[in-house]
């Protein structure tokens, strides 16, 4: 096709130059310098290449577009605008201001066609990377068979991406993936602006950034605004890099792009000073006379221009919709079974009868926990296919790995004990907690799939950034966390969390179940999967009393409700004690002590304290009766979540310092967490 580029597009990019400088001059604050100069790369990308039907943002069919350097944001709500997809004038004049739709970082389900929260930098390109994986796992599952671009399942990812971004270490992780799997879909393009906060990157980013992507296996480009002495927006040279990079299908493809910060801004261009803040009126004024526009006009657009992107983009956009429409509708067609299995994916449902899978545990038979789930994922497999992830070199430390099915893979990278195929199902993320994360959330963003990923909870500190986007995107992510506590034992202090459950429990809307056995666990997945929510998995090394139900000791299906009464007594109970995870059975072994002693002693499982928060009062008073006020809490970590339980007189068994080496059992002996102790602890607070 002939690449077109005419008068109005010049227009329109000065129209964006000078929208991009008033949204931050009304706002007061912002970051003009890379939307002013990426005007034109960010209406090339759009008008001419990106997929997109601007009247439905939830098109299975379209390109993805990330913004990683998401301070950039107007880059993106401009383009929305002159795509006349969702935002209008009166969005960018609201930029940044209470309740509007054009926030100062781009918000996912807060705007119509953002397809990712971004702002931390590095987390944009690398989440990238998992929308790439997943669009060809969703391929694999549904379309495995047709050609290349022939599929409805077939899209690109597109992102623009800064220098901030690329010196972020979770970029280099993500990008490091990203050429060990191939990922011809993704295309980044990286402001190569030599700009930052802190002025010139010379002081602290000199690497060569192409040859570095080289390295990683990627396909690269570099164009240079800047070459000849006279900068020069060279729309022609960024299509060419494009086309190379659209027609290299084995490689991702990074096209580097030398450009000068708020070009053509007198006195401020190429500084530090147009990176976060408004021009200010000289220098507003100058950026509009150097663009041939009235500088005393705020927000006058070009009509022209702007109507002619909008009739440019609705008729893209209906070409594209009507040719994928009749590439779906011949694939429905011609595959029955798959379609039925795409209509349930496509609204979140499970298939029924999914539960009768959850396998059943020999009671009395210890387990640990992260075996037991491992045990849940493997019975799972085969009535889940949308189900799959894997872990960060820990596959068989977490128990992630589904054991019938190949790797995620291109075949040449098979290992003697990995076999791989394209379209595999348990995925290698490498030592990469943090770009993990980031992909897992990228793997969910771009729907149809539910992604698993796992590691040793201690090293959860490395991927924290990534876990709370997913909590604030509200993503069905799972992050499996084993190797729980001091219970870990001979691998000493550097591998036993103690802060980590009160940390991540911190964060709004993420759940932290820690299950107490190997019925809990089950139960645990069941739940996490029907509430399609974030949440984080906590699971024992070492093996657990896995009791028997139904007598003394209620179901473990009360786990749903995230604490519930485990063993009770007759008649209003002495002391309440309550416990999660591997510190249950002592809760147990306390009350039973307490019951030789005439003490009547109700023990309360608490896998989830999010999930107990949100039951009903009389749930709550039913559980925890007010007028008990004599309680324990027991768990191998800080008692500050506890307190909200414990009340005035109750009292916490917890861990308040860093562990010890030594064995799992020897360890909780000495910091107390046994049954002896418990019930000392509970005859104190009883006196």
């Amino acid at each position: 096709m002939t690449f077109s580029w005419n008068e109005l597009d010049d227009r329109a990019v000065k129209t964006a130059k000078m929208l991009a400088a008033d949204a931050v001059e009304n706002a007061g604050s912002g970051h003009p310098g890379t939307a002013i100069s990426l005007a034109p790369l960010a209406y090339l990308i759009f008008q001419k290449h990106l997929k997109m039907d601007p009247q439905d943002s939830l098109w299975l069919g379209r390109d993805r577009f990330v913004l990683s350097a998401g301070h950039s944001s107007l880059t993106q709500y401009i383009s929305l605008y002159l795509a006349d997809a969702g935002l209008d004038l009166e969005d960018l004049q609201a930029f940044r201001s209470l309740k509007s739709r054009t926030p100062g970082h781009p918000e996912y389900k807060h705007t119509d066609f953002i397809e990712i929260t971004t702002g931390p930098l590095g987390s944009g390109i690398s989440s990238a990377v998992g929308m790439a994986m997943a669009q060809r796992r969703i391929r694999g599952m549904f379309d495995p068979d047709a050609a290349a671009g022939e599929s409805p399942f077939d899209h690109n990812i597109w992102v623009i991406a800064g220098d901030g971004c690329l010196q972020e270490g979770i970029s280099s992780e993500a990008s490091s993936l990203a050429g060990t799997q191939k990922l011809g879909n993704l295309i980044v393009f990286w402001d190569d602006n030599h700009i930052s906060i802190e002025d010139d990157t010379s002081i602290a980013f000199t690497e060569d950034v192409m040859k570095r992507y080289e390295a990683y296996g990627w396909h690269t480009q570099h164009v240079d605004w800047t070459k000849g002495g006279e900068y020069k927006e060279d729309v022609q040279a960024v299509e060419e890099a494009i086309q190379n990079a659209l027609a290299e299908t084995d490689r991702p493809s990074i096209i580097g792009l030398r450009t000068i910060i708020g070009w053509p801004t007198p006195g401020k261009q190429n500084t530090g000073a147009i990176h976060g803040s408004k021009l200010g009126p000289e220098a507003l004024a100058g950026l509009k006379e150097a663009l041939g526009l009235d500088p005393q006009k705020m927000f006058a657009v070009d009509e022209e221009s702007v109507a002619h992107a909008q009739a440019n983009m609705k008729q893209r956009g209906e070409k594209a919709r009507s040719e994928w429409d009749a590439k779906f509708a011949k694939w429905r067609e011609a595959n029955p079974e798959r379609a039925r299995l795409y209509d349930r994916l496509a609204k979140r449902e499970l298939p029924e009868g999914w539960e009768d899978a959850l396998p059943k545990f020999e009671e009395g038979k210890a387990v640990a926990t992260r075996s037991a789930s491992g045990k849940v994922l493997n019975a799972l497999a085969p009535v889940l296919p949308e189900l799959w992830g894997g872990s960060a070199d820990l596959a068989g430390s977490n128990n992630t790995f589904m054991d019938s099915e190949p790797s995620f893979l291109p075949q040449e990278r098979s290992s003697a004990m990995f076999p791989g195929d394209k379209y595999g199902r348990n995925l290698h993320f490498g030592v990469r907690e943090h770009a993990m994360g980031a992909v897992m959330n990228g793997i969910a963003l771009e729907g149809l799939t539910r992604v698993y990923g796992g590691t040793f909870f201690v090293f959860a500190d490395y991927m924290r950034g990534a876990v709370r986007l997913a909590a604030l995107m509200g993503l069905p992510t799972t992050f499996v966390w084993t190797h729980d506590s001091i219970g870990v034992g001979e691998d000493g202090p550097t591998h036993q969390p103690v802060e980590h459950l009160t940390a991540y429990r911190a964060i709004p809307n993420l759940s932290i179940v820690r299950p107490a056995d190997a019925a809990e666990t089950a139960e645990a997945w069941k739940e996490i999967l029907k509430r399609d929510a974030t949440a984080g998995l906590i699971l024992s090394r070492q093996n657990l009393p896995n009791p028997e139900r139904g007598g003394e000791l209620a179901p473990a299906s009360g786990l749903a409700r995230g604490a519930y009464v485990l063993r009770d007594t007759e008649g209003r109970p002495d002391i309440i004690l309550m416990a999660s995870g591997s510190e249950v059975q002592h809760a147990l072994g306390a009350a039973q002590l307490l019951a030789d002693e005439g003490v009547k002693a109700r023990v309360v499982s608490v896998p989830c304290m999010e999930w107990f928060d949100e039951q009903s009062d009389e749930y709550k008073e039913s559980v925890l009766p007010a007028a008990v006020t004599a309680r324990v809490s027991v768990e191998a970590g800080l008692a500050a979540p506890w307190y909200k339980y414990l009340g005035a007189k109750g009292r916490a068994v917890s861990l308040e310092r860093f562990g010890e080496v030594g064995s799992g059992d020897d360890l909780m002996e000495m910091f107390g967490f046994t049954k002896e102790n418990v019930a000392k602890v509970a005859r104190e607070v009883l006196a």
